[in-house]
């Protein structure tokens, strides 16, 4: 007996999704799918800004691990860094942008649609 080949709606869009051919089209942001710059979007989605302080402890990361990847984030215009003085000492704080905004829920949606693949059976 011949096997059949068809595939359900379902199963159709699972793969899809699993393969990239979603509306998200392609992989996951590499740029945000890294634990410490995934940490730093998130952290940011839930507050006008944080400062580099708060962000090193929520995150439990070192200066210079925390600057390089916040310094990737700058870059690809996902957040803003702002450095000012808190009395004589200097301080910095970032906030996320709209395009930041825009691709963290991008990055959710496209999860998310995994997450429903993985779990349509």
């Amino acid at each position: 007996m011949a096997k059949t080949n068809t595939l359900t709606k379902e199963r159709r869009r699972a793969l899809e999704v699993i393969r990239g051919l979603g509306e998200t089209g392609g992989e996951l942001d590499p740029l945000i799918h890294e634990r410490v710059r995934l940490g730093i979007l998130s952290a940011l989605a839930t507050a006008d800004s944080l400062r580099f302080g708060e962000l090193k402890e929520l995150l439990g990361a070192t200066d210079g691990n925390l600057s390089v990847h916040a310094r990737k984030l700058e870059e690809a215009g996902y957040v803003a860094c702002s450095k000012y003085f808190e009395g004589r000492m200097p301080a910095t704080s970032f906030r996320l942008t709209a395009r930041g905004r825009r691709a963290l829920e991008r990055y959710l949606d496209h999860l998310e649609a995994v997450i429903q693949a993985a779990r349509s059976r």
